[in-house]
């Protein structure tokens, strides 16, 4: 029952969060083709999939487009692009379908979306940036762990737990989490945004 309750909380509160600092955004035929291209990459990338003796596994970057869009476009963007791609990968990507309705809500809404959250400091210095995209990996982290104690308890190993499965099996994440920050912060950001800015400005 707490589980719940952590779960349904966190859920109401990014969403209502991420709708609030979505507003203003404008969605004309610049940011419209952007996101269309961001959304095409991240999930092809998602496709493509590093399996884990865990049952787990690690994507090949599919976290770094809309990171990456985040901080060196429009953060708002991203997110929105965020939901729909989490509605689209329970079509497009194998094996992965919500098993309740609920799941929509708790981890396709969130944990693309959620990358989004990378640019909310702004991408103007390094720092800004590695705080936002830590922000980002520990929202997607805690939707992916809060999705599996709810909604995949049964599948856990002997002796652990809903919880203690959970944090194992999507272990794997802060892990890919970790090293799209590491990419994207070798990156030159400055250089991308003034690129961005220069042919159009943010939406």
């Amino acid at each position: 029952m707490t589980a719940l309750v952590i779960t349904a909380v966190f859920a109401v509160v990014y969403l209502a969060v991420t709708v609030w600092l979505c507003r203003g955004l404008r969605l004309n035929a610049r940011a419209l083709c952007l996101g269309g291209v961001l959304c095409a990459l991240t999930l092809v990338l998602a496709t493509i999939r590093i399996p884990l003796p865990t049952g787990s596994n690690i994507t090949c970057g599919s976290w770094i487009p809309l990171m990456l869009a985040a901080l060196v476009y429009d953060y708002r963007l991203s997110m929105v692009t965020g939901w729909v791609c989490g509605i689209l990968a329970m079509i497009l990507i194998p094996g992965w379908e919500a098993v309740h309705w609920a799941q929509i809500f708790v981890q396709q809404l969130v944990c693309f979306s959620c990358l989004g959250y990378a640019g909310v400091f702004g991408g103007d210095k390094r720092w800004k940036a590695v705080c936002g995209m830590a922000l980002a990996v520990a929202i997607r982290c805690a939707g992916h762990v809060l999705s599996g104690v709810i909604f995949y308890s049964q599948n856990a190993w002997d002796g652990w737990g809903a919880w203690g499965y959970s944090l194992v099996y999507n272990s794997p994440r802060l892990v890919e989490g970790i090293l799209s920050i590491l990419i994207v912060s070798v990156l030159p950001l400055r250089v991308l945004r003034r690129t961005m800015l220069r042919e159009g400005g943010a939406a």
